[in-house]
């Protein structure tokens, strides 16, 4: 008897999932708290997992919601956690919690960003910033990724340059390698790599490399060094996909130097 398609694709996906987070059979069948075999069954298709066996295993991995769901439409089960644009009235309150954040940045840098980097929001100060360190104009772009790689953007601007970019590279390769599936992330990373004057060693994700928890960014436009640090604002045990994949970013000041500009360019604003 041929084995039934859903388990096949749903073995497929446990597999890479279970590579990209570089553990063996034993290593995720202890985690889930199953046998081993079991998990050799499933990843074979010659045994068809329910859909709390597949919660336990998704659990174990650490998969976001996206990747759950579509665990569980492998398997052939409906969709379990939903996917809300932050635009409709069921968001409403997070929506407006996000506006405040943002608000409440000022004078200083805030963006909120989905898990491809897309810039969704951005507070007053955001913008004030882009277009000093760009010039005078606004960037083409609409992504932190492509913002930092493109040499028409941001990246003429930034003094440490291949420190920053680096970490951004390594935090894509790290997506694309624990989401598989994920045909976006993929196309970003070939987009990226390929922009001119970055190095062919990016090309390959450092395994024992990993992203510095804490990065100043430094910019310097027309004699006016200003630098930022960042600190990172996701939604706790999310039941949405979208809030999910949304985190805040809010820069800070380094130094007074930075601070009191930064309150310059809001007065010049409001002139």
């Amino acid at each position: 008897m041929s084995t039934p398609m859903p388990q096949v694709q749903v073995g497929a996906l446990l597999r890479d999932w279970r590579a990209a987070r570089r553990l063996s059979q034993l290593d995720l069948a202890l985690a889930a708290e199953v046998s081993a075999r079991h998990v050799s069954y499933v990843e074979t298709g010659k045994s068809q997992p329910s859909r709390e066996m597949i919660a336990r295993l998704a659990d174990a991995l650490d998969m976001p919601l996206r990747e759950r769901n579509a665990l569980l439409v492998a398997a052939g089960y409906a969709p379990r956690y939903p996917e809300t644009a932050l635009s409709t009235p069921e968001l409403s309150q997070v929506s407006r919690a996000i506006e405040c954040i943002l608000e409440q940045q000022e004078p200083y840098p805030a963006f909120l960003m989905n898990r491809h980097w897309d810039v969704l929001m951005a507070n007053r100060a955001a913008m004030r910033v882009n277009r000093f360190v760009l010039g005078g104009r606004d960037s083409p772009h609409r992504n932190m990724l492509r913002h930092f790689f493109d040499p028409q953007d941001l990246r003429a601007a930034v003094v440490n340059w291949e420190e920053i970019a680096g970490g951004l590279i390594r935090h894509l390769h790290n997506l694309v390698a624990s989401a598989p599936s994920d045909a976006k992330a993929r196309a970003l990373l070939d987009e990226v790599l390929a922009f001119p004057g970055v190095p062919a060693r990016w090309r390959t994700r450092e395994l024992e490399s990993a992203p510095s928890p804490l990065l100043t960014t430094a910019f310097r436009h027309d004699g006016q060094e200003l630098r930022f640090f960042s600190t990172i604002t996701t939604f706790g045990t999310p039941r949405d996909v979208t809030l999910d994949e949304l985190h805040i970013e809010c820069c800070f000041p380094e130094d007074e130097a930075t601070a009191r500009f930064c309150r310059k360019l809001a007065l010049a604003e409001k002139v």
